[in-house]
């Protein structure tokens, strides 16, 4: 293979692959420069010059002449006058002779490698470019296709045909893909795996459902409404707390839009994730308020040392309040970054009800604790459920509700 077809081969591949004219140079040059070390143990007095459009290449080693008794004749930049002579006839001592070096004087198994190299370093200087460009996307949303769909993660192909993952676990629950489908995500991060770029989506972030936001509310682009704090439980409900600081501006009506025309798209998206925008205040109990809502709570006591707030609602308000699934409640702990204790308020009836403390001695601490964040606070509270129905709003074992039925039970029987 003559330099001309090596390097035509090469930079019709590196146009390929998008390199730009001087890195392909630059390239071109590490490689043949690399070839003449190996050959002549330095490069240092050899001038290499490359036309890539035209694929020549010219490789001159530059010596100077002594004389053949020198001390200097050994030099790996020196020539004895003799062989220069051998060069051309009229060469003299002090001159410097500049011998021309072909491709082929290194070898036709040196020119294979060199072709090898090539390429390598171009799929190389790509895996780099690729990483270096998603790298600076984490945190936006890209659109990619489906093209394969595994058990644990689902396969994708940006515009430029660059492979993207999906893992199970940075879906939302009810997402369903088919091949062909194009999926909206956020970059979450990329890996180097093996010396490859490994570029993670996610659709479960909260960075996802604020970009989300940024492109359906023109105002939070702009930043004229600023996202405070977003917590999610991936598409079953998510809680925005939202702030501007332009008076003349509701930052919760323009989130969610005439008739929820912005709010719908979000939620669509997300596979109709129940999304509450919440008005930001640095009022603790006001803002506490906001979170549980829909729930109308009575008062509050809020302990900042322990990090805890005791929440006390109208009976009817309590499982507005969690939520289903708990979720309420427990996307609003997380938002206000305190442990939120449910409580109802007695009426006439219920003052005759026994507090669950008073049980401390039969029943285990935690356990208690676990009713209390369901807002079970009272023996009779408890005892109004089914066992299923407080087996699934508790997660605790059935063995256990049971034994916790047996003593609230016993309780009232006497």
């Amino acid at each position: 293979m003559d330099a001309k077809v090596l390097i035509e081969s090469f930079a019709e591949f590196a146009r390929s692959k998008n390199v730009d004219r001087p890195t392909m140079i630059r390239i071109l040059e590490d490689v043949f420069r690399a070839m003449i070390r190996k050959k002549f143990e330095t490069d240092e007095n050899f001038d290499v010059t490359i036309n890539a459009d035209q694929g020549d290449l010219e490789i001159f080693r530059i010596r100077e002449i002594v004389d053949d008794n020198s001390e200097d004749i050994w030099d790996f930049d020196k020539i004895s006058f003799t062989e220069a002579r051998k060069i051309e006839p009229d060469f003299e001592i002090g001159e410097e002779v500049y011998e021309k070096i072909e491709l082929e004087d290194f070898g036709r198994r040196a020119v294979q490698m060199a072709r090898q190299t090539l390429i390598q370093r171009i799929k190389d200087l790509e895996k780099d470019i690729l990483y270096n460009k998603y790298e600076e996307l984490v945190g936006e949303i890209v659109s990619a296709e489906v093209y394969q769909i595994l058990g644990r993660e689902i396969l994708l192909m940006d515009g430029e045909g660059n492979e993207l993952i999906l893992p199970k676990a940075e879906q939302i629950s009810k997402d369903r893909f088919r091949k062909g489908d194009t999926v909206k995500a956020i970059v979450h991060r990329v890996d180097m795996s093996n010396g490859n770029p490994k570029i993670i989506l996610s659709r479960t972030s909260p960075v996802f459902l604020e970009r989300l936001f940024e492109n359906e509310v023109p105002e939070v682009y702009d930043g004229l409404i600023t996202i405070i704090k977003i917590v999610r439980e991936p598409g079953e409900r998510a809680k925005v707390a939202v702030e501007s600081y332009d008076d003349r501006i509701d930052p919760v009506g323009a989130c969610v839009g005439m008739k929820g025309s912005r709010i719908h798209a979000v939620v669509r998206e997300l596979q109709n994730e129940n999304i509450d925008v919440i008005n930001y205040t640095e009022n603790l109990d006001l803002y506490v308020t906001r979170a549980l809502s829909p729930a109308k709570v009575s008062s509050i006591n809020a302990n900042e040392e322990t990090k805890r707030i005791s929440v006390f609602l109208k009976p009817d308000q309590v499982s507005l309040a969690i939520g289903k699934g708990g979720y309420n409640i427990k996307l609003a702990s997380r938002l206000i970054g305190y442990e939120i204790d449910v409580f109802r308020e007695l009426n006439e009836y219920e003052e005759e009800d026994v507090d669950l403390m008073e049980f401390v001695d039969e029943i285990d601490s935690w356990i208690i604790d676990e009713l209390k964040k369901t807002g079970l606070d009272t023996a009779k509270s408890v005892l109004s459920l089914t066992k299923e129905d407080l087996t699934r709003r508790t997660e605790l074992e059935e063995e256990t509700v049971d034994e916790i039925f047996r003593i609230l039970g016993q309780e009232f029987d006497q």
